[in-house]
């Protein structure tokens, strides 16, 4: 178990790292934007599944691995960079055809759910930061690391669902506004698909330590 006056230290700290700019609230307001505030907030469940993921890796000791073996953070990384790239030809794309047919492209909640699955277990950033991050709050006199590291991650979990929920709606509010001209969204779609590919450079080029 982790005491009261750690949850205290570590929700606010968890606040401010889910307010920073990063490209999970990122994907989050893009989509948001694009297709509803609705959609938006699968993508954050999408999303949260993903830190399930990272959460276990940590408390198993996987990550610890992981961050000892060059080969996989490279794969990691190029298979993250390149479905995000995926991501930006879509969103680009869908600006194109919307412009010729005159429609607007609509993903299934399915759908968005799993992009934020994979976009979040594709990057091996999240899982180096969880490793760093996790054991700081953890205390061997209060019980298994192991299972403190599953209490904060899923507290973790709980303030990103918070935070994201609350960029979904914002963005979504704007969407909304925006989605009524169509030149508006084709703007917003391309704009959604240079933040992918920039975000997949960023991860593709970025020192994993």
């Amino acid at each position: 178990m982790i005491s009261l006056a750690t949850a205290y230290a570590f929700i606010p700290v968890s606040l401010v790292l889910c307010l920073a700019p990063g490209p999970d609230n990122i994907f989050v307001l893009t989509q948001s934007a694009l297709f509803g505030r609705v959609k938006g907030y699968l993508v954050t469940l999408g999303l949260c599944t993903g830190l399930i993921v990272h959460t276990l890796v940590v408390a198993l000791g996987f990550a610890a691995l992981l961050k000892t073996s060059p080969l996989a953070i490279t794969l990691l990384k190029i298979v993250g960079a390149g479905y995000l790239s995926y991501l930006g030809w879509l969103a680009i794309s869908a600006a194109r055809n919307s412009i010729t047919s005159g429609e607007s492209v609509s993903l299934s909640l399915t759908q968005l759910y799993r992009r934020g699955i994979i976009m979040n277990v594709t990057n091996p950033k999240v899982t180096i930061f969880f490793l760093a991050f996790l054991p700081q709050f953890t205390n061997p006199q209060q019980g298994q690391v192991a299972q403190q590291i599953m209490l904060l991650g899923l507290l973790f979990i709980f303030v990103t669902l918070v935070t994201f929920g609350m960029i979904a709606f914002l963005a979504g509010s704007l969407g909304s506004w925006l989605n009524r001209s169509p030149k508006a969204q084709q703007t917003l779609s391309r704009i959604a698909g240079l933040v992918f590919i920039a975000l997949a450079v960023n991860l593709l080029f970025s020192d994993i330590g």
